[in-house]
């Protein structure tokens, strides 16, 4: 363990800091010093103290529990919407690249026409036409984003589909699953799940981005993006509104993103 840990420093102080954000996020309400959805308002735009450590919001809200709670929203979401497209890509292309011909050319003309219109515009489009919610956010994301995932993973099968070993389990009478799942699966995944974990950051800046646009979370869930969207008329007058919800997305989203590349490191040492 401590030769992993010597040998892998950048994923093991990422991993710790992960597990603290992902334990911070399922005890929020033992951390929380306050109710998130309190609201007084007599301590209306108090500026940060020793009873409010991040101040307070235009209802008197505590900013710091607020942005404990908004953990367990962004955080929640964000997996939510990579397990999609992760799952929903790699079997999209997986299909594409072992069964060519038909299977190839409608997944591919799908993913095409998809690519061809800007993905934060496609996605602010479906967000509005579903209606504005986190669910509804994740969704639109998701349509967006599978791309990615199937391509490459129908380049990864297109690598190998011809190998010898899987030539000689079909000859042997294996059957197309088990030809998927014991010798294509196996093969890729590594380099899926790095993407997949590179991906984490740059998803929950994308939810953010729908929330604080408002298309997002909706008022009075504690959530990052909507907090800076709430906080931004009053920048001038009281800006740790915006200020600590900013540098818990810059944290969460650096952590995890340096957590990918050492992941990266890990499962796909030959990729610079």
């Amino acid at each position: 363990m401590k030769a992993f840990f010597r040998q892998n420093r950048l994923f093991a102080i990422c991993g710790i800091l992960a597990v603290v954000i992902v334990l911070i996020a399922v005890f929020a309400p033992w951390i929380a010093p306050h109710d998130p959805y309190e609201t007084i308002m007599q301590n209306a735009l108090r500026p940060p103290s020793a009873e409010y450590p991040c101040g307070t919001d235009q209802l008197g809200r505590c900013e710091l529990s607020r942005i404990i709670y908004g953990t367990r929203a962004s955080l929640e979401m964000t997996l939510t919407l990579v397990v999609i497209v992760f799952a929903a890509g790699t079997f999209l292309g997986m299909a594409a690249g072992y069964f060519g011909g038909a299977v190839d050319a409608v997944i591919m003309r799908i993913s095409d026409m998809m690519i061809s219109f800007p993905g934060m515009v496609l996605a602010i489009a479906i967000a509005g036409m579903l209606g504005p919610s986190l669910f509804n956010t994740v969704i639109a994301l998701a349509v967006v984003s599978w791309t990615k995932y199937a391509r490459l993973s129908r380049s990864l099968v297109l690598k190998i589909k011809n190998s010898v070993y899987i030539s000689a389990a079909v000859v042997t009478g294996a059957r197309t699953g088990r030809v998927l799942g014991g010798y294509v699966v196996p093969n890729i995944i590594p380099t899926m799940i790095v993407t997949a974990a590179m991906d984490v950051g740059t998803m929950m800046l994308e939810l953010a981005a729908l929330s604080f646009l408002g298309l997002g979370a909706q008022p009075p869930t504690p959530e990052w993006g909507l907090m800076l969207n709430e906080g931004r008329q009053y920048l001038q007058t009281a800006p740790w509104l915006m200020l600590f919800p900013g540098i818990a997305i810059f944290m969460v989203v650096s952590v995890f993103n340096l957590m990918g590349d050492g992941l990266r490191d890990i499962l796909d040492p030959r990729q610079d």
